[in-house]
């Protein structure tokens, strides 16, 4: 006697798991790529990292040259990328500008990729 195999109606419900909180609309999706490509550059991500190391995390365009190893200028245009990315704040005191972390920048990026 044949055996008899059991069909499943696969058009009954979803294949796939349903989404368990809301996706990245277009808007945030575009203000997302724009911070991560600010922060997908190795200059960039030492320069972060040293200004979040820094006291205060606070530093001087002057004491970020020697440690990457870039001339003032390039190391000045690599930090306004960040700052237009809205990952560090610029405040000038005399010749010099400082540069600090804004404060939950960060966090902001691993929020909506997903983070807690």
């Amino acid at each position: 006697m044949p055996t008899m195999l059991e069909v499943t109606d696969v058009t009954a419900g979803a294949c796939c798991a349903p989404l368990v909180r809301e996706p990245l609309g277009a808007a945030d999706a575009d203000q997302l790529a724009h911070k991560i490509k600010a922060l997908a550059d190795p200059t960039r991500l030492r320069l972060v990292s040293i200004v979040a190391a820094s006291a205060d995390q606070e530093a001087c365009v002057c004491d970020l040259v020697e440690p990457v190893g870039l001339s003032q200028p390039t190391v000045s245009h690599h930090l306004k990328i960040l700052s237009e990315a809205g990952f560090l704040s610029r405040t000038r005191r005399g010749s010099w500008a400082y540069y600090r972390l804004v404060p939950g920048a960060l966090d902001g990026v691993a929020q909506l990729l997903g983070g807690s």
